[in-house]
C-alpha cells in the first residue's frame, strides 16, 4: 500500500466544518491503496471540539500529533478574556461594535501573523518532517487550508524532497470572505498574494470543492487545478425515515453564520408572518446549530423573533444528523460576497439527503 503525508491543522478533537473534509476523505483512502498519514498539532486551539468524530479516524491510519505555538493566550489576555473560552471563528462578534483593543488584535493577527496564526509551526514541522520522512518514506503529500500555513509546510518538503504535492483549498486564501477584515497594510497584503501565488505555481496539483472557485485559482496563476467536491457520508444507522418531525414548524440552520450570511430580509417575512398570521408565532422554532454573530441575534430582535429562535452553539456532528432529520426545512444561507458562487458546503449534501 502506497502512503500519503496529509497535513492538517484540523483533525478530530476539532469539531466544525473545518476537519470535515480529510477526516472522511482520509477515511475511505485505504481502499483505493493508499494509507494516510496524517500530521497535525497536539494542542491546537480549535473553535469548537467534537471528541465524537474520532471514532471516523481510518484504523489504517498513522497519526502523528506535534505540539504548536498560538498567539490565542496572548490575545485572550489582551482583550481579557477567560482562558479556557474558545475563540470565534471567522471574526464572529458577540457585540455591535469591536472595541479599541479588539481592532488592534485585528490589526496584529493581519500585519505580523502572516499567512495565518499558526506561522509559528510552518519551520518546526519541515524540520521535524524531514526527519520522519528519511526514516518512513511516503509517496506523496497532501496540505489542506485554511489555515494555509499548512500548504508552507508542504511546499517546503516538496521542494526538498521532490514528493508529489497536492494543496487543498477547502475555503479560498486572499479571496476569503474576511481577507477585507484583516486590516492590512499594503506590505501584508503583497506578502499574502506572494504566498499564495507559490503556492499555487508550484503544487503538482491544486484542488478546490467547486468549478467557480477552481476557476478563480486559475485566474491568480495555478495550472493543475482538479475540482472534488465535499460530500457526505452515509452511515447505515443513520435513516432519515426513522426520526420523527418536530411538532413545530422547525426551519434549522446548521453551521456558522457571519455578517455576510445574515439574512435579514428572510427574518424580516417571518416576523412579518408572526404577527399576522393567527397561531404561527406559538408554532414557528427557528433553530441556528453553531456560531452565531450579534449581527443576527440583533435582526431576530429587531423583527420580533426572539422568542421563536433556539440557538444551539455547538452539538456533536451526529446529533446534529438527527436535528436536521427532523426539521421542517433546512435553511442554507451563502456569504453575500464575491465569490459565493463558489460557496459549496458539505453542509449542501448534508441538507440533500435529509431531503428537507
Amino acid at each position: 500500500m502506497k502512503k500519503v503525508l496529509i497535513i492538517t491543522y484540523y483533525w478530530p478533537p476539532s469539531g466544525g466544518s473545518g476537519v470535515q473534509r480529510w477526516l472522511k476523505m482520509s477515511k475511505y483512502l485505504p481502499e483505493a491503496g493508499w494509507q494516510p498519514v496524517v500530521y497535525t498539532a497536539e494542542n491546537a486551539e480549535y473553535p469548537v471540539e467534537d471528541p465524537s468524530l474520532e471514532k471516523d479516524i481510518s484504523p489504517d491510519a498513522i497519526v502523528i500529533k506535534r505540539p504548536i505555538v498560538e498567539p490565542y493566550s496572548a490575545y485572550k489576555k489582551f482583550l481579557g478574556i477567560k482562558k479556557d473560552k474558545k475563540i470565534k471563528a471567522g471574526f464572529l462578534s458577540t457585540e455591535e461594535k469591536s472595541s479599541f483593543k479588539e481592532n488592534i488584535a485585528r490589526w496584529i493577527r493581519g500585519n505580523l501573523f502572516i499567512p495565518d496564526a499558526r506561522c509559528w509551526w510552518v519551520r518546526p514541522s519541515v524540520k521535524y518532517l524531514l526527519s520522519y520522512l528519511a526514516n518512513n518514506p511516503v509517496d506523496a503529500v497532501i496540505s489542506t487550508g485554511p489555515p494555509h500555513s499548512m500548504h508552507l509546510i508542504g511546499l517546503k518538503l516538496h521542494e526538498k524532497t521532490g514528493l508529489p504535492w497536492i494543496a487543498d483549498f477547502r475555503d479560498p486564501w486572499t479571496e476569503i470572505d474576511f481577507y477585507d477584515e484583516l486590516r492590512l497594510t499594503r506590505w501584508a497584503d503583497r506578502k499574502q498574494r506572494e504566498m499564495e501565488r507559490e503556492v499555487l505555481t508550484k503544487a503538482t496539483k491544486v484542488v478546490t470543492v467547486s468549478r467557480n472557485w477552481a476557476e478563480g485559482l486559475e485566474q491568480l496563476g495555478a495550472e493543475n487545478v482538479v475540482v472534488i467536491e465535499n460530500g457526505f457520508d452515509f452511515s447505515p444507522e443513520k435513516l432519515k425515515d426513522t426520526v420523527p418531525l418536530t411538532q413545530k414548524f422547525t426551519i434549522s440552520h446548521v453551521g456558522i453564520i457571519g455578517p455576510s450570511r445574515n439574512a435579514p430580509n428572510l427574518w424580516k417575512v417571518l416576523g412579518q408572518m408572526v404577527r399576522e398570521t393567527d397561531g404561527f408565532k406559538n408554532d414557528l422554532e427557528i433553530r441556528l446549530i453553531g456560531q452565531v454573530d450579534f449581527s443576527v441575534t440583533k435582526s431576530l430582535q429587531e423583527h420580533g423573533l426572539s422568542q421563536n429562535s433556539v440557538i444551539m452553539p455547538y452539538i456533536p456532528h451526529e446529533e446534529v444528523m438527527n436535528k436536521q432529520f427532523e426539521s421542517q426545512i433546512l435553511l442554507l444561507l451563502i456569504n453575500n460576497t464575491k465569490n459565493s458562487k463558489g460557496i459549496l458546503t458539505g453542509k449542501f449534501y448534508e441538507y440533500l439527503y435529509a431531503g428537507r
